[in-house]
C-alpha cells in the first residue's frame, strides 16, 4: 500500500510556529514598554533639572550669603508638578556655603544638584 505524501501542515507544526511567534511578539512589547518608560522617566529627569537650576540661579541673582537650613518652594514645568527643596550647609570656610537643590515627584526624588556659593 502506498502512502500519499501531503503538502499541509501538522496540527503540532502549526502549534509550535505559534508559540514561536507569540514569545517573539511578547518579546517586542516588553522592550517597547521598556523604551517607553525610559522616555517618560528622562523627560522627567529633564524637567527636574531645570527646577533646580532656577532656584539655585534665583540664589545667586539674590547677591547675597544662603541662608543655612532647609527651604522648600514649588516649580510647574510643562504641566508636570515638582518640588525643590534647597538645603544651606555650612562649610569650613565661614565666606562659602554648601546648596544642595533636591527635586521630588510627589515623595519619588529625582535628582540632587549641589553647588558652593561664597560671598559676594
Amino acid at each position: 500500500m502506498k502512502r500519499s505524501s501531503s503538502l499541509g501542515f501538522t496540527l503540532i507544526e502549526v502549534l509550535v510556529a505559534l508559540a514561536i511567534v507569540s514569545i517573539a511578539l511578547m518579546a517586542g512589547s516588553q522592550a517597547t514598554t521598556a523604551l517607553t518608560r525610559n522616555a517618560m522617566r528622562q523627560s522627567d529627569i529633564f524637567l527636574a533639572q531645570l527646577c533646580a537650576e532656577n532656584e539655585l540661579i534665583k540664589l545667586r541673582l539674590a547677591k547675597q550669603m544662603p541662608a543655612v537650613g532647609e527651604s522648600t518652594q514649588t516649580c510647574d514645568q510643562a504641566a508636570e508638578h515638582f518640588s525643590v527643596t534647597l538645603s544651606g550647609q555650612a562649610t569650613p570656610n565661614p565666606n562659602f556655603v554648601r546648596v544642595v537643590a533636591q527635586v521630588f515627584q510627589g515623595n519619588t526624588p529625582l535628582l540632587q544638584l549641589s553647588t558652593v556659593m561664597g560671598r559676594y
